[in-house]
């Protein structure tokens, strides 16, 4: 299927990506921003809003939504979870496609290994936003994919590597963690696997990871690797030390996702290659 999508949160890393990777993929992208226009966002749309993303969907009549939106903070419930749940009601009233954007945060560690089929277990605000999110979006609308993902990085924008960057030059004080397990996935690789998926009738969770563990110093080292900076100013310590109780060791299996997609999920170690 393609037609006309609406991406929300397209200002954002992986939003910007998703709007810029459509037209490719036969689809033609319409854009949300919060804050302020750019090239890939035409339209401001306040998620918390319920009747603002109504009139949206109703006037605009998208055949897909790929909602990448997330909140003004890693705490802002009601953009996480109460706006999850108005895209969901608007994409459920007018009969539109919809992915939704989730996360590994939903899950606290314990179990290390998790599949399609594990309940959220989540251990911090953010990760219970996002968990009620899902709920909301399954509950109201469940045709609709739900997606989590891991850290997302490649292009340079993403969070850890403008962390990494800040780190290694003394602008943010703090440490990258060594005890903190991801399964990392390039951008592009994610952005690609939303845009398919958008044209399939999958329904659900849907694991869309890269398929390699690596703690997020390693992969802070794998950024300096990279762009050129001095692995020596990549400050590192334990998480369970200095944040007691944030999920440590966290692996989303992409097997599902790896045998329904075309798109291919390539590991860390590969894509971050200089």
């Amino acid at each position: 299927m393609t037609g006309r999508m609406l991406v929300t949160g397209a200002t954002g890393s992986l939003g910007r990506r998703v709007y810029e990777r459509a037209t490719a993929a036969g689809w033609s992208p319409v854009g949300t921003h919060f804050a302020g226009p750019d090239g890939s966002a035409d339209l401001r749309l306040d998620i918390r809003d319920r009747a603002a993303v109504d009139v949206l969907l109703r006037d605009l009549r998208p055949d897909a939504v790929i909602h990448a939106a997330g909140g003004r903070d890693r705490g802002d419930w009601r953009s996480l979870a109460d706006g999850a749940a108005h895209v969901a009601l608007a994409a459920a009233a007018t009969g539109t496609r919809l992915v939704h954007m989730s996360s590994d945060a939903v899950f606290s560690g314990r179990e290390v290994h998790y599949t399609e089929d594990a309940l959220p277990d989540p251990t911090y605000r953010y990760g219970a936003a996002k968990a009620a999110a899902e709920t909301a979006v399954l509950a109201i609308a469940p045709a609709a994919a739900v997606v989590r993902t891991s850290t997302i990085l490649g292009d340079g924008r993403g969070a850890h590597e403008v962390l990494t960057h800040a780190l290694s030059s003394g602008a943010c004080t703090g440490a990258l963690f060594t005890d903190e397990i991801r399964m990392p996935v390039h951008v592009d690789d994610l952005a690609d696997a939303l845009l398919e998926l958008a044209g399939t009738d999958w329904h659900g969770p849907l694991h869309v990871t890269g398929p390699e563990p690596v703690s997020r110093y390693d992969l802070g080292l794998m950024v300096a690797a990279r762009d050129g900076l001095d692995p020596a100013s990549i400050p590192a310590a334990r998480s369970a030390e200095m944040l007691p109780g944030r999920p440590l060791d966290v692996r989303l299996d992409c097997t599902l996702a790896r045998s329904l997609l075309k798109t291919p999920l390539r590991p860390a170690t590969q894509f971050m290659a200089r």
